[in-house]
């Protein structure tokens, strides 16, 4: 079975938090690859392509919360605010099983369904750092 979760800590959000809590993306999360690539063109259509850099591959996920309690998302909405511009780990299973990739958000947003019930989307973006 597909995973695409990443886990909340007790010290990143709510200190009152008794244990670390899994969050789990909703089914039809998308991924978006992309490769950094140099492009000289010739002219006559040739051209010669090249990698750019160490790490070419870029990873985006599109991650949606629907329909969770209030109290959900925001705990996760808070994470995500406490991690900003910091990098955690999102476990995706792929072709050769779970991977745990470093991720980092730099934008979500917020639906208010109903008054207790919210959803959130968020862009995840992989990078390349210990």
């Amino acid at each position: 079975m597909a995973v695409f979760k990443f886990v909340i800590g007790t010290t990143d959000v709510t200190p009152n938090l008794s244990s670390s809590v899994t969050v789990t993306a909703d089914r039809g999360m998308s991924r978006t690859t992309a490769h950094q690539t140099l492009i000289a063109n010739f002219g006559d259509g040739y051209e010669q392509r090249f990698l750019s850099g160490i790490n070419t591959k870029d990873d985006t996920f599109s991650v949606t919360f629907s329909n969770r309690s209030a109290a959900d998302i925001n705990l996760i909405a808070d994470c995500l605010d406490e991690k900003a511009a910091k990098n955690f780990t999102f476990t995706v299973t792929d072709r050769v099983g779970d991977t745990n990739l470093k991720v980092v958000c730099d934008t979500y947003t917020t639906t208010y369904v109903r008054e207790d019930f919210h959803t959130l989307n968020a862009t995840f973006r992989r990078v390349y750092e210990p």
